[in-house]
């Protein structure tokens, strides 16, 4: 059975962290999903990310990064981790609109999933059983009506609504971004000016 879950290797983050990473495509049940987070399920307890506002694995991974930091400095904005996930990705501090606009929603039909799962020897003795990424993969499968597809950038770029992301990061009228012909070229200069709106958030 082909692995759905990519267990990420993060640089500079404490051995007790890991991410991993999954990608559904055609997904059905959506806002099942959602109603899970709203209605706080810990058994739910994912970044769910519509794949829609996203345009490589390295953005997704700085919001993974950047979240994982937040949650170690004690400077989380969100309820949790994952909830941290999906508004790194947003270029503001408005967390409802970065819900809206990066999370999961009933109409998202590709959607980006992570879990970061925290070493029993760094959290309180009462959350010993927390899951394994095996366990992940199995509920994952259960529960999300979609097909697994790898979490690549060539698996990205085909979920990618690119009018959505210029004007989420304020891409548009960047006359020198639009004479690119190029268009791998151009997608890596987005990604670059993506991250780096992402970056200065709330600076």
């Amino acid at each position: 059975m082909t692995t759905l879950v990519e267990t990420i290797p993060l640089e500079h983050v404490p051995a007790t962290h890991s991410a991993h990473v999954a990608v559904f495509r055609g997904v059905a049940n959506s806002e099942f999903l959602q109603q899970q987070l709203l209605g706080r399920n810990p058994d739910f307890e994912y970044a769910f990310i519509d794949a829609s506002s996203v345009i490589s694995r390295l953005q997704v991974l700085s919001a993974v990064y950047k979240a994982i930091t937040m949650q170690l400095g004690g400077s989380m904005k969100t309820p949790n981790i994952h909830s941290e996930i999906v508004c790194s990705l947003s270029p503001t501090n408005n967390i409802a609109e970065a819900y809206r606009r990066y999370g999961i929603t009933p109409s998202s039909r590709d959607i980006i999933i992570v879990k970061v799962l925290i070493a029993a020897d760094a959290i309180s003795a009462g959350d010993r059983d927390r899951p394994g990424a095996q366990d992940v993969e199995a509920h994952l499968r259960e529960h999300v009506e979609g097909t697994g597809v790898p979490f690549s950038d060539e698996v990205l770029s085909g979920t990618t609504d690119w009018a959505k992301v210029r004007k989420y990061y304020k891409l548009n009228g960047i006359g020198w971004l639009d004479g690119i012909k190029d268009e791998p070229l151009k997608r890596r200069e987005m990604e670059m000016l993506v991250l780096g709106s992402m970056a200065l958030r709330g600076v």
